[in-house]
């Protein structure tokens, strides 16, 4: 934050996590009858907020939120909502009103010892999810369709992925949004389909149509993979496990 500066940051902020937090609770105060925190509403807020740039008027940090939030009550399966909110809500205003993304959350312009920090706490949270197999398939997948390209045609055409701040946006994305518990299959083989599915489908996007917005349009057709094309089984609760436990 106090890189890209205290007063934009903690707006925009504010402006993604107030309104989704207030659509979550009362939600879930009329579907459950108590008073909850809305701790997933806050957490998709922040997501939004430090993926969009702070300079984006406050009022579109907020309709993205709200967009997300509300999707997964409109948006979805018996067990769980289908779209990832947080890319959701961030595709929508990037559309609607051509919102621009700086990944300022995946600190491309902080400190070296930063990234090592990022990187370490992403790790940690794939690990404890059980969601490495995933992060690992995507990765592969895109890196793999970007390299080829590098060496088939000109590598300037894509040499920005591998550079700051894509490759920090990139690591955000993969530890933090690809593993969302509720939109991202437990089964190891799913998790290997979906996380390179959606590395091909970012890098497809990104040469075809371009745009900021490529890596989350791969998620949200994860997204629909999962649902649709996968067993049901597939889509079993997450259990969270020990740090260093592994399961079938």
């Amino acid at each position: 934050m106090p890189v890209e500066g205290i007063r934009q940051t903690f707006v925009v902020l504010i402006s993604a996590i107030a309104p989704a937090a207030a659509i979550d609770l009362a939600m879930l105060r009329y579907r459950r009858g108590v008073w909850e925190y809305p701790s997933g509403a806050v957490l998709t807020g922040m997501i939004v907020a430090m993926v969009l740039s702070p300079h984006e008027p406050w009022h579109v940090a907020a309709i993205a939120s709200a967009i997300g939030v509300a999707s997964k009550y409109v948006l979805r399966t018996r067990n769980a909502n289908v779209f990832n909110p947080a890319a959701l809500g961030v595709v929508a205003v990037s559309y609607v009103f051509g919102a621009g993304q700086s990944w300022w959350g995946a600190l491309p312009d902080a400190p070296l010892l930063t990234w090592l920090v990022l990187v370490a706490t992403g790790i940690f949270i794939a690990d404890r999810v059980n969601k490495m197999p995933m992060v690992l398939a995507f990765a592969g997948a895109y890196y793999g369709a970007f390299t080829v390209t590098a060496f088939a045609a000109d590598p300037r055409l894509v040499a920005e992925v591998y550079r700051t701040p894509d490759v920090q946006a990139l690591v955000y994305f993969a530890f933090f949004i690809l593993t969302d518990p509720p939109t991202s299959p437990v089964r190891y083989s799913a998790q290997i389909i979906c996380g390179a599915a959606i590395g091909i489908t970012s890098y497809a996007f990104f040469e075809l149509v371009g745009g900021a917005d490529y890596l989350l349009v791969g998620v949200l057709a994860g997204n629909v993979i999962a649902t649709a094309f996968l067993p049901r089984s597939f889509l079993e609760r997450p259990r969270l496990r020990p740090s260093g436990t592994s399961a079938c």
